[in-house]
């Protein structure tokens, strides 16, 4: 499986971010880092150009969110959508969009 962040936080503070957590670097689990300079969040596009440095077509990526509007992109550019349920989150309105995980073991099953 490869694992691959987007964040509107830039590549070197996500590195740092993920190599200094309460389990340790985690930096090892995650093969791919984006950040807004591919794009808006919120913008189809953006995941399509990640699907494009990815080498893969975007129903092949499956785009993990608490965000409503960042899941809706990626699903309009193709990609398979979770919404993330997270203890203190808001209470998403429209999840029925979006397939809801709480967890990312779900993801082996969200094929």
């Amino acid at each position: 499986m490869n694992v691959s962040i987007f964040s509107s936080g830039s590549v070197l503070a996500q590195k740092l971010l993920f190599a200094h957590t309460d389990a340790g670097d985690l930096t090892k689990f995650i093969n791919n880092y984006f950040d807004t300079g591919v794009g808006k969040k919120t913008e189809a596009e953006s995941y399509r150009k990640i699907a494009g440095a990815l080498k893969l077509a975007p129903g092949q990526i499956h785009f993990s969110s608490d965000v409503l509007n960042e899941l809706d992109a990626a699903a309009h550019a193709g990609m398979k959508t979770s919404l993330c349920i997270r203890p203190g989150n808001p209470v998403q309105t429209s999840a029925s969009k979006h397939r809801t995980i709480r967890s990312f073991d779900e993801l082996v099953d969200a094929g």
